[in-house]
């Protein structure tokens, strides 16, 4: 081989299967990417890749000098143009000469010769190769409509430089010749920059056949069979077979000895393709035209002759034709290849953008494809996702396996044509080998979906229980918030329990049923509607294909509706769930809430005789009934805060959502000063596993947890909502009214006075071998385990490893998670298998096991990640929230100088110095979710103690850094947060790419204890690491090791005075900064700010302008841009505004088209559900 690197100036499909031969030879690969394609499966498995530009094609695949640049860059001694793009571009190949470089495929005159097709058909001719009647090129309308008169139609214009189906247009008349003549030059134009079109005879029921050539360039050429490419919609192909079925021997070897014929004139070089068409019924064909490169179906012919064309292509680029000097090889068996397209068979095949959340194919086939689940599919290149080769020894076989594949095969995230190619496959004009061009007009589709018309304000898809398993690396259940409703809906049309369905928000979606189906409605009246008439909950409702569901706004009591499915929903399951979990994005339809234009496909689930069930009742003021614990009075609260709270008719407030809901109420008196190295507030605590339901004082306000929320954080929980009423959660809307009940374990029917109940269920005393042990209530399906005082303290996480790994030996029935904390320990169990007393008693019986713990070890990894020290994503969050949330805070405008202050360092660079230097101790994981890890140092003089924003932000980018309390986190993903930010790091987690780093199926990088110790990078490094590392392109260094209590022991008792020092700096300036806030009114304007609940005014007190309408607030936020004026024109769905609300940025779009009259909002107000927002006057 003349070259040891070839470099494919291509992407997709085609990419990634010349790199598969390059590494077969031992050939080093080399891809090419543009921004858009950085995801792609051909840029992970070449050995070099290198980006050339933007997404445009323009700009990065035809760019001929960043392709030739990267080639000089990388030492390729080759170039592989695949098929498009550069592939049959003469000028691109003698570019490739000129620099040195074999550019592997046909010459530059092969590539002109056939180029333009007039001049192929003069060649064709020239050599006996029948043509169909037609013309040369035409000169204008005249012409070309005298010319279709002497043929006969009906006839067909073709662009000269056209290709892949582009630039051609059937026309049954003269004045569609004139009118298509126009079009057709255009099109020629703008697509190839050639004008140039003739016309030829139009075979309506015509076959496309082609013969695979392959040549030395000296005059000698094999042909390796034919291809039946009849399949085409549109003139795109869509399915091909070799060899071609229905062709008698005689017809077969004159068109191989045309093809032959033809390539030898041309003295052609490399892999080729002899176009024809077929008119079965006269049994003649005529010539087409001639492709110079490697076609997209080049696999079936390799499957069925044995051969690899690409291995050819490359050989000959090296001047090595000796598979010539072998007789041609024959065909044996049968190939069937398909495509699949990201398109819409439902919508008139439209093309189809987004993420793909799921993409699977058997492994008994041949599957080219440059997509994964993740990858971005863009609107850059064509829609081709993939292609899928089955080969068996007859046709028959091929077909039963291309079935029997395309019935394995699932996509998720986007529309594709994947459902339609079942029914092209199975159809009779196929499977009988009665193929033509046009027998894919005859195969009809309808498929089994819901069309979504308007999404609703949030309507996602869930399922019951949701994901459970994953609470300790941060993965919330999800699931609907109103699991009751949900549960009832599916009880009514016979579904099996937690069978999915949608959960619907505020505002309710509008669907267009395409196939008949039977649905449930329950929870909140949306005012639902079916064609117009209403229609009632709670009952099983039948629905015609054709039909409409609009559901309005929640009145009434209640916050959240479900539409359950009989049969449930088609949707992938992720990490064992389809619930949807938006903020993580994942799971549920497309990994989101619902949008306008989204296809829902109907299940096809068992369906059993339904129930008969009452919805509950729905108002605007609750009784909870709650379980004291975990945490309570005196050693967090007063008996006075307790009394309070159980006093108080809380209202809820408007930002609200699936991770909690918002309470506004008395303020606590706290029983504590501050929470030590935990935070400055009372309410701080070290991070501890949280419960579904807890009421978590995060500050002087408390959230009730949602089935969203985080598994772990550093705040005191007093009570927690027991199991039977936590779907009450769900529906509490803003402004309601809510009050607690407190129950106990043993009668939860019954209010008990808040005396006779205790957070605690037992305590074991301190020993000589282990520290006080504390059981504490948290609900009744949940117990917390804590260890010791309330300092931060290794050896106390060291023994709740311990207890973890006691307990998951013992493989107790019931039990559903562990989550560890800092010096706490969370069982989580299922109520109606496993009871609290003996869940109680399996966890004491672990700690009197236990015993001393002095020759601990465990593996612990130090994995090195690259930080961008003050990266700009951080000067972006604090700016947005003293923008959107305050602008006083004692933190802002700058974390570290805050960092800095509170722990009494003399300057910025110290803190800089202290955080490289440390090796930070994973103690937890998911504190912000996903994997990401609580830490602190292992070297106690290496610890910064801070305190969370509070309020805290309700923007966070993903992998930011920072500090809260004593602990290191790194954010998994964008959300809300509350540490102190100084870096951004790469990702902890990988929702859907295993790599080195991400390994055994599990998406999060990091294990407990391992050791986190960062290096400086720039912010541009940064993000070619961000961009690389989670697709394998980039390795992090991770050394094994093994941490070691008593090694541990030994490092404190070698260093107690420096580290005692250290922490005496540290306190004195701790403690400095809390009589700071005090003296400036800090926790007052903290508590000012948390209850803050003024909105936009009463749509009663507004004057609306004569002949407009009034625009309100679909749900509450906070005013975050206001993008219009008094005067703006607006078209219907563009975004008028953003509104910050359930911790997310929604935009608000105008609903009609029209004149903006009058605003009644302004940038940073807050707003209340259906808060007057501006005057509309509608366009004419």
């Amino acid at each position: 081989m003349t070259f040891d690197t070839v470099l494919i100036a291509n992407r997709g499909a085609i990419a990634t299967r010349i790199i598969r031969t390059c590494k077969r030879l031992g050939l080093r690969s080399v891809a090419v990417y543009s921004e858009a394609d950085a995801g792609s499966l051909h840029v992970s498995a070449a050995d070099a890749a290198v980006c050339i530009g933007a997404g445009p094609a323009a700009q990065s695949y035809l760019n001929v000098e960043a392709i030739l640049a990267a080639a000089r860059a990388t030492g390729a001694g080759a170039i592989h143009p695949g098929y498009g793009f550069l592939a049959e571009n003469a000028e691109f190949a003698e570019r490739c000469a000129a620099a040195g470089i074999a550019f592997i495929g046909p010459t530059p005159d092969n590539i002109r010769t056939f180029g333009l097709k007039h001049s192929a058909r003069a060649l064709a001719e020239a050599h006996g190769l029948p043509l169909a009647p037609g013309t040369g090129l035409l000169t204008g309308e005249d012409e070309a409509a005298a010319a279709a008169a002497r043929i006969g139609y009906p006839v067909i214009l073709k662009a000269t430089a056209g290709g892949g189906g582009i630039g051609m247009r059937i026309c049954e008349s003269e004045a569609a010749v004139r009118e298509g003549l126009a079009a057709v030059v255009r099109q020629g134009e703008a697509s190839f920059g050639d004008a140039g079109v003739f016309l030829e005879r139009y075979v309506p029921r015509a076959r496309h056949l082609e013969v695979q050539i392959f040549g030395d360039g000296q005059g000698r050429v094999m042909a390796l069979g034919e291809r039946d490419c009849s399949l085409q919609r549109r003139n795109q192909k869509v399915v091909e077979e070799a060899p071609a079925p229905c062709l008698s021997a005689d017809k077969r070897g004159e068109l191989i000895a045309a093809a032959v014929r033809l390539g030898e004139a041309a003295g052609y070089l490399s892999a080729g393709t002899v176009e024809f068409l077929y008119d079965a019924a006269r049994e003649d064909f005529f010539f087409l035209e001639m492709n110079t490169r490697l076609q997209v179906e080049h696999g079936v012919t390799e499957e069925v002759m044995g051969i690899d064309l690409v291995e050819w292509m490359i050989r000959g680029a090296a001047g090595d034709f000796a598979m010539l000097d072998a007789p041609a090889p024959t065909a044996k068996g049968h190939a069937v290849q398909v495509r699949l397209y990201a398109e819409d068979p439902g919508q008139d095949y439209r093309p189809t953008t987004g993420t793909l959340v799921n993409v699977a194919f058997p492994d008994n086939i041949r599957a080219e494809t440059w997509v994964m689940a993740g990858s971005e599919v863009s609107a850059f290149y064509d829609p081709m996702l993939a292609k899928l080769i089955t080969r068996g020894d007859t046709r028959a076989d091929a077909i039963a396996a291309m079935q029997a594949a395309l019935g394995a095969s699932r996509v998720d995230g986007i529309e594709t044509n994947l459902r339609w190619l079942r029914e092209v496959v199975r159809a009779p004009g196929f499977t009988s080998g009665a193929v033509s061009t046009r027998m894919l007009d005859t195969v009809a589709y309808a498929r089994r979906a819901v069309q979504v018309i308007a999404g609703g304000t949030a309507t996602s898809v869930q399922d019951w229980p949701g994901r459970l398993g994953l609470w300790d690396v941060g993965v919330p259940p999800s699931g609907p918030m109103d699991d009751r409703s949900f549960r009832l809906g599916n009880l009514i049309l016979g579904n099996p329990e937690g069978t999915a369905g949608l959960e619907v928000t505020a505002s309710g979606p509008t669907l267009l049923f395409e196939a008949p189906a039977c649905v449930c409605l329950t929870g909140a009246d949306f005012g639902a509607t079916l064609d117009g008439v209403p229609v009632e909950r709670g009952q099983p409702l039948v629905i015609a294909a054709g039909q409409t569901l609009a559901m309005g706004r929640a009145s009434g009591g209640g916050m959240r509706g479900y539409i359950l499915f009989a049969g449930g929903l088609d949707v992938v399951p992720y990490l064992g769930s389809a619930a949807t979990f938006a903020l993580g994005q994942f799971g549920g339809h497309a990994a989101r809430a619902l949008v306008a234009g989204d296809v829902l496909h109907l299940g096809a689930g068992a369906v059993g005789e339904g129930i008969a069930a009452a919805l509950p009742m729905l108002g605007r003021e609750w009784e909870v009934r709650v379980l004291y614990g975990p945490h309570g009075a005196p050693d967090f609260f007063t008996d006075g805060d307790i009394a309070a709270f159980l006093a108080a008719e809380w209202q809820v407030h408007y930002n609200s959502n699936r991770t909690g809901v918002r309470l506004v109420g008395p303020k606590p008196e706290w029983a504590r000063r501050d929470g030590g190295e935990a935070g400055l507030h009372p309410s701080n605590i070290h991070d501890n596993p949280y419960a579904i339901g807890a009421v978590d004082f995060t500050g002087d306000m408390p959230i009730i947890l949602g089935p969203d929320g985080p598994s772990l954080g550093g705040f005191v929980c007093p009570f927690t909502v027991i199991a039977a009423d936590r779907w009450m959660i769900g529906q509490l809307a803003p402004d309601d009214k809510v009050r607690f009940v407190p129950v106990a374990m043993s009668d939860t029917a019954n209010r008990r006075p808040i005396a006779d109940l205790s957070p605690i269920l037992a305590e074991l005393p301190a020993s000589a071998t282990r520290p006080r042990t504390v059981y504490r209530q948290q609900g009744d399906r949940n117990i917390l385990v804590e260890y010791g005082d309330i300092v931060l303290d290794i050896e106390l996480r060291i023994r709740i490893h311990a207890l973890m790994q006691a307990l998951e030996a013992m493989n107790l029935p019931g039990v559903i998670d562990i989550t560890p904390g800092i010096r706490s320990l969370q069982l989580h169990f299922d109520g109606a298998v496993l009871d609290q007393p003996r869940a109680l008693a399996a966890l004491m019986r672990c700690e009197e096991a236990m015993g001393d713990l002095a020759d601990f070890e465990a593996p612990s990894r130090i994995v090195h990640l690259p930080l961008s020290w003050r990266d700009p994503a951080i000067e972006e969050t604090i700016a947005k929230y003293i923008g959107t949330v305050r602008d006083d805070a004692p933190w802002c405008p700058d974390n570290i100088e805050f960092i800095r202050r509170v722990n009494g360092l003399p300057d910025a660079k110290a803190v800089e110095d202290l955080i490289f230097d440390a090796s930070y101790l994973v103690l937890g994981l998911g504190d912000v979710y996903l994997g990401a890890p609580v830490a602190t140092p292992v070297d106690p003089r290496h610890r910064l103690v801070t305190t969370k924003y509070n309020p805290a932000r309700t923007w966070t980018p993903p992998n930011v850094v920072g500090i809260g309390g004593a602990y290191m986190c790194i954010y998994g993903m964008e959300g809300p947060g509350g540490y102190q930010l100084f870096g951004r790091t790469i990702q902890v987690w990988n929702t859907h790419r295993q790599t080195d780093a991400f390994t055994g199926g599990k998406p999060w990088l990091l294990r407990f204890f391992d050791q986190i110790r960062f290096f400086p990078v720039s912010a541009d490094e940064l993000t070619d690491w961000r961009r690389d590392f989670p697709h394998g392109r980039r390795s992090i260094h991770v050394e094994e090791t093994t941490f070691r209590l008593a090694e541990y022991r030994a490092f404190l008792v070698d260093n107690a005075d420096s580290i005692a020092n250290f922490e005496a700096q540290r306190g004195a300036a701790f403690a400095a900064e809390r009589a700071a806030w005090e003296a400036s009114g800090e926790f007052d304007r903290v508590s000012e700010l948390l209850g803050a609940d003024s909105g936009a005014g009463d749509a009663a007190d507004i004057v609306v302008p004569e002949g407009a309408d009034l625009i309100e607030a679909p749900f509450g936020g906070s005013v975050w841009k206001l993008l219009v004026g008094p005067g703006d024109t607006v078209a219907e769905g563009d975004v008028i505004a953003v509104i910050e609300a359930m911790k997310m940025e929604c935009p608000f779009e105008s609903p009609v088209s029209g004149t903006v009259e009058a605003v009644y909002i302004a940038e940073s107000q807050s707003l209340h559900p259906g808060a007057p927002m501006l005057a509309l006057r509608k366009g004419s």
